[in-house]
C-alpha cells in the first residue's frame, strides 16, 4: 500500500506534465521536444520566488501560468505556425516540428544556463511528514498531488463541456472536418499549444517543491511525458491521467523492490509493451 500511495502521488504530477504535451501534440499536432524545458523554467521560477520572497509555489503558479501561456502562444505564432502552413501532410508536420522543437530545447537550456547557472536547485517547502493510512509521506508531495488533481479535473471538465474544449476535441479527431464545421483551426491550435505549455510550466512549479532540478533535466521529463501520451492515447485526456498514474506506480515499485536506477528502464519497458500489444494506447481507437 505504501508503494501504491507513493506511486499515485508521483503519477498525479506526471499527469499534469503529460497533459500539456497531449494538448500540444493531440490538438496542435506539434511534437514538442522542448516540453521538458518549459517544465524546468516553471520550476526555476517557483524556486526564485520562494528563495527571494518566500512566496509559496502554490501562489507562484498564478504567475507562471499566464506568462507561460503568452510565451508559448508567441512561440507557436512566430516559429511553428509557418511550419504548419507549409506542411503538406501530418507526417511532414511531425518531422518538421520535431526538428524545430529539438533546436528550441537547446536554445532554452542555453538561456537557463546563462540566467540561472548550471547548479542543481531545490528548496524546502512543506518538507514535513503527513500521515496517510498509518504511513508517513512528505507533505509537499501530497500538496502537489492535490493541486495536480484539481487542475486536471478543471481541465477535463473544460475540454469535455465547454464550447472551446469541444472544438479542441474536434480538431484532435479531424482538423479538416473541424474546419468544414466553421472552427478556426489555426486559432484553436495556437490556444491548445499555449495552454499545453502553461500546464507544463505549472507542473514544473509544483514538482520543484520536492524534486531537485537543473537546466538540463528537461529531456527526462519530455521523454516521460511522451511515453504517457502514447500509452494513454494521443488526444485522450482520460487515458493520459490513467497512464500517468500507472507509470508512477510502476516506477515506485521498481525503485522500492529492485533498484532506483532501473526506473527509466521500467518506464521504457512498459512503453514497448504498449506499443507491441496496444499501439493505439489504452483508450485510443484502432485505425479503420
Amino acid at each position: 500500500m505504501d508503494i501504491v500511495i507513493i506511486g499515485l502521488l508521483l503519477g498525479g504530477t506526471y499527469a499534469l506534465i503529460a497533459m500539456g504535451l497531449n494538448l500540444q501534440y493531440g490538438v496542435a499536432r506539434i511534437m514538442n521536444l522542448a516540453n521538458g524545458e518549459m517544465l524546468v523554467a516553471g520550476g526555476f521560477t517557483a524556486f526564485w520566488f520562494y528563495t527571494a520572497g518566500n512566496i509559496s509555489p502554490l501562489l507562484t503558479i498564478f504567475i507562471v501560468a499566464p506568462v507561460a501561456f503568452a510565451a508559448n502562444w508567441l512561440i507557436y505564432r512566430i516559429m511553428l505556425e509557418p511550419l504548419v502552413r507549409r506542411a503538406k501532410s501530418r507526417g511532414q508536420l511531425e518531422v518538421d516540428s520535431i526538428l524545430a522543437t529539438f533546436g528550441m530545447s537547446f536554445i532554452a537550456v542555453g538561456l537557463m544556463l546563462a540566467f540561472f547557472g548550471g547548479d542543481y536547485f531545490n528548496y524546502s517547502f512543506l518538507a514535513v511528514p503527513v500521515t496517510i493510512m498509518g504511513d508517513t509521506y512528505a507533505q509537499n508531495r501530497v500538496v502537489a498531488f492535490l493541486a495536480a488533481v484539481v487542475i486536471c479535473a478543471i481541465l477535463y471538465a473544460w475540454i469535455t463541456y465547454s464550447r472551446t474544449g469541444l472544438s479542441l476535441r474536434a480538431i484532435a479527431v479531424s482538423p479538416e472536418s473541424a474546419r468544414l464545421a466553421g472552427i478556426n483551426v489555426r486559432q484553436r491550435a495556437a490556444i491548445a499549444f499555449a495552454l499545453g505549455g502553461a500546464i507544463t510550466a505549472v507542473g514544473g512549479a509544483l514538482i520543484s517543491s520536492f524534486l531537485t532540478l537543473d537546466a538540463s533535466a528537461g529531456v527526462a521529463f519530455t521523454l516521460k511525458a511522451l511515453i504517457i501520451v502514447i500509452m494513454g492515447g494521443v488526444g485522450d485526456v482520460r487515458g493520459t491521467i490513467i497512464a500517468a498514474l500507472l507509470l508512477g506506480v510502476v516506477e515506485t515499485l521498481v525503485a522500492s523492490l529492485i533498484d532506483p536506477g532501473l526506473t527509466l528502464a521500467a518506464a521504457y519497458t512498459l512503453f514497448i509493451l504498449v506499443l507491441l500489444f496496444r499501439p493505439q494506447g489504452l483508450f485510443g481507437r484502432k485505425p479503420t
